[in-house]
């Protein structure tokens, strides 16, 4: 059982990726998500933090109306999923579950008709913020806006309870964090974060909200990105101008993906990436080995972050290598059950428990 709880592909297929076939460059598609065993992932709408809240939703709008697409050309393989119990009958008919969540809520517009429209056409959590702050909270890079939620971020929380969606964390400040874990009746999700105690980037989730989320029934999903996996990754200067260097071509390529220049540039810096020092799956299963000592083994998952980062762990190159992970969870003395939990059963519990304390049916 594999399920992660973030990727970040509907991006990708606005950047003209085809998950009908094995991609040579690229961490998901359709041929990798079936090799890795992987049984669903939560495919994130991110809209970046500087775009205007009208370009925000547009852009929401075409990477969810994208998902569709590739699930209505190809329903032996993969489907549009709103529930766990939907998850589970997909698995046993061997359809991969596409989850929806959205990754930054501007495309909301202070807005919680929009809100509620998002939640209809699929979307099952929010990640309240990326890497600025916005209208509903505060995030990690920031924090300087609202003190932690802003006062429409309090109706969010509401509004998301009631509704029976999932509040994600990942990316929110400290203080944002804690206003949730105050303000949420429902539990409260990280899906794509690590531990600062072994590495001490901002968007690591420190020991006591580690704790807090198991005391509430929530989950956190372990992020394969290098920087939050080990602080050595692009400590040496040459790898850290790579590394610079990395975006800039990232960035180029996005504003015209079918440019065959750019692509092949892009193409070149993904060969060049795999070449600098990576932190391996062990050190990712170091991370959920700490998790689980203070969150519980109910309460951490996978959360890839897989086509939002610019290179794997070594060994965790993309999601066809996953496995990878249940491998080294099973040496180090995890019993099945446990490794299923934290390949995705845990997930779908903490799915299942936001559900149950909603006031709605879906």
């Amino acid at each position: 059982m594999i399920y992660d709880s973030h990727m970040d592909t509907p991006s990708q297929l606005l950047r003209l990726r085809n998950v009908e076939t094995d991609n040579k460059y690229g961490h998901v598609d359709f041929p990798k998500l079936k090799r890795g065993g992987v049984d669903g992932a939560f495919f994130a709408l991110y809209t970046p933090p500087q775009m205007a809240p009208d370009a925000a939703t547009r852009y929401a709008l075409e990477m969810l109306s994208a998902t569709y697409d590739i699930a209505d050309r190809n329903p032996d393989i993969a489907a549009i999923t709103f529930s766990p119990a939907e998850a589970a009958k997909n698995r046993e008919d061997g359809i991969i579950s596409l989850f929806i969540g959205m990754e930054n809520g501007s495309p909301i517009q202070e807005n919680l008709s929009l809100l509620r429209t998002f939640y209809r056409l699929g979307v099952s959590y929010v990640t309240l913020t990326h890497n600025g702050d916005n209208a509903i909270a505060d995030a990690a890079s920031e924090g300087k806006k609202w003190n932690g939620l802003s006062p429409f971020g309090r109706e969010v929380v509401k509004e998301m309870n009631k509704l029976g969606m999932m509040i994600d964390l990942s990316h929110a400040s400290d203080k944002t964090f804690w206003d949730c874990m105050e303000f949420s009746k429902a539990p409260i999700i990280a899906s794509h974060s690590c531990c600062r105690s072994l590495c001490g980037h901002r968007r690591n989730l420190t020991d006591d909200m580690l704790k807090a989320l198991g005391e509430k029934d929530g989950y956190v999903g372990i992020n394969f990105y290098p920087a939050f996996i080990s602080s050595r990754f692009g400590e040496d200067p040459a790898e850290a101008a790579l590394l610079d260097k990395a975006e800039e071509v990232d960035q180029y390529w996005r504003k015209c993906p079918s440019d065959p220049e750019r692509t092949e540039a892009w193409h070149k810096m993904q060969d060049s990436l795999l070449e600098i020092w990576r932190p391996g799956v062990s050190d990712v299963v170091d991370h959920i080995d700490y998790a689980v000592k203070l969150a519980g083994i109910d309460h951490v998952g996978l959360g890839s972050d897989f086509d939002g980062i610019c290179v794997g762990p070594k060994g965790l190159e993309d999601v066809s290598k996953i496995g990878a992970v249940a491998a080294e969870m099973s040496r180090r003395g995890y019993s099945k059950t446990d490794v299923d939990k934290v390949c995705g059963q845990n997930l779908m519990d903490v799915w299942q428990r936001v559900i149950n304390c909603s006031e709605l049916e879906r």
